[in-house]
C-alpha cells in the first residue's frame, strides 16, 4: 500500500469516527484532520473535483469549529 492510500484511508477513518462522536468540538477536529488527509490523497490522484470538494469540506469544518467556540465563549459571559 502506498503512503498516499494510507493517508486517504486514515482520513476516511477519522471522518467516520467524527460522525459517531457526540462531542461537537472533537467532531470538528476529526473532520478537519480527516479532510486534510483526504485532500492530500486527492491531490495525489489529481482529481480536481475531489480536490475542490475537500477544500470546501475543510473550510466548512473550520468555520463550524470557530462558530462553536465563539458561541461557547458568549454563553460563558
Amino acid at each position: 500500500m502506498s503512503i498516499f492510500k494510507f493517508i486517504g484511508a486514515l482520513g476516511l477513518l477519522l471522518i467516520s469516527i467524527g460522525i459517531v462522536n457526540k462531542k461537537r468540538f472533537i467532531q470538528d477536529i476529526l473532520y478537519i484532520i480527516g479532510g486534510i488527509c483526504l485532500e492530500i490523497y486527492s491531490i495525489h490522484l489529481g482529481d480536481l473535483i475531489f480536490i475542490i470538494l475537500q477544500i470546501i469540506f475543510i473550510i466548512a469544518a473550520i468555520y463550524d469549529s470557530i462558530k462553536l467556540r465563539r458561541s461557547e465563549k458568549n454563553k460563558a459571559k
